[in-house]
């Protein structure tokens, strides 16, 4: 869906035109109540002279089926429908809706940032029945991450636990549950269909380490959580990719901000009600195998620096961008920018591993040692990271 040449911001600029955020479910500003009936589907006339058919044979293992009635059972109690209220002159009226888990004992729920952002009021609807109100305790646009709290929780409400990225792979079962279209305790199920994509956050930067799944993700299911076959939230379903052509509802391809953001981003939000992230301030792409050969590189993977963001840690560090271009094979390609192959001695072999370190292991006012190689020859260069900007030119 990306290609090496895509150019991104560390951390982390993208945009993605047919990736919609998977909340989108907005509720009418009118009084009038929705529809609360599905029409059935006629039936077809009985004959009764024939012979009643066999049954079919199943072609699930009743283990299997028993797993996810048992998970189903054990995490949809800790997963809640969040209502958003707005002022509409002197009245409040519902916006929106979306899904949420609950985080911890004190009654912090994890949702997305665009569920709640602009909120008037908020209530929190559990599997019970239970409806509380909730307050705003951190939003977080970079990593579309917030947390709201509803103080103390219903009876046999428990935490859901957090997984580990790491242990995370393209294949393995997963869960969602949420809120899709308004149909509260909706569980879908699927594999992990890719891991490692960066996707769009509601500012000019990215979300890194992004996991796309298959398990079907609607409006409505935004914030609620991607499962594992264990129990744990392996990431917070977030964006779907849809047509622009066609109805923006799920096409198989969606994407949940990873565990690995959100046990960054989460415990901050409570604790300071907001998240700072670290910037390192160049643009990229992963290094184009005709740029290494335009630029007799002895290697193919690396992280290539475009651009250098002006007065940022890159420029105060004097890293520098594309200076050239040569054609290879008929094709245009950027020469004379630094190549990054390693950052505090990890080895780096595209943009996205640079992302990812940036974003999980820096701080601001952190000192990182990145290593180059430039005009033939590796050097070690220490910056300092700064804090990230709210919006980049």
């Amino acid at each position: 869906m990306q290609t090496n040449n895509v150019v991104k911001i560390v951390s982390f600029a993208l945009v993605f035109p047919l990736l919609a955020l998977a909340c989108g479910l907005f509720v009418p500003r009118s009084p009038s109540p929705l529809p609360t009936e599905v029409q059935s589907a006629p039936a077809l006339p009985t004959q009764a002279s024939l012979p009643p058919a066999p049954a079919a044979p199943r072609s699930v293992n009743p283990a299997d089926e028993q797993l996810y009635i048992d998970l189903y059972n054990r995490v949809n109690p800790a997963v809640v429908n969040i209502t958003v209220y707005i002022m509409d002159g002197e009245t409040v009226v519902p916006l929106s809706e979306g899904s949420g888990f609950v985080f911890d004992t004190l009654g912090n729920i994890v949702t997305n940032a665009h569920v709640i952002h602009g909120a008037d009021q908020i209530d929190v609807a559990f599997s019970d029945g239970t409806i509380l109100p909730a307050d705003i305790s951190g939003e977080d646009l970079h990593s579309d991450l917030a947390v709201v709290n509803v103080g103390e929780l219903p009876g046999g409400v428990n935490p859901l636990p957090l997984g580990d990225i790491a242990n995370v792979q393209v294949g393995e079962s997963v869960i969602a549950i949420g809120n899709p279209f308004g149909w509260g305790g909706t569980l879908t199920r699927g594999i992990v269909s890719a891991l490692g994509r960066t996707i769009p956050a509601l500012t000019t930067f990215s979300i890194p380490q992004s996991i796309q799944t298959d398990a079907a993700i609607n409006p409505g299911n935004s914030g609620g959580p991607l499962i594992n076959l264990d129990g744990q939230v392996i990431g917070v379903n977030a964006q779907i990719q849809t047509s622009q052509t066609l109805s923006p509802s799920n096409s198989g391809v969606g994407f949940a901000i990873p565990v690995s953001i959100v046990s960054r981003v989460v415990p901050a939000l409570i604790q300071d009600g907001r998240m700072t992230w670290p910037w390192l301030g160049v643009r990229g792409h992963a290094l184009d195998p005709r740029s290494a050969e335009a630029m007799q590189l002895p290697f193919t993977r690396a992280a290539y620096l475009s651009e250098i963001i002006g007065n940022g840690p890159a420029a105060d560090a004097g890293l520098r961008g594309t200076s050239g271009s040569a054609t290879i094979d008929d094709r245009e390609v950027e020469t004379g920018g630094d190549v990054i192959t390693a950052i505090d001695g990890q080895p780096i072999n595209s943009f996205d591993d640079l992302l990812v370190y940036i974003a999980l292991n820096g701080a601001p006012g952190k000192i990182v040692t990145v290593t180059v190689y430039r005009d033939g020859n590796y050097e070690d260069i220490q910056l300092k990271l700064e804090a990230r900007p709210e919006t980049v030119n």
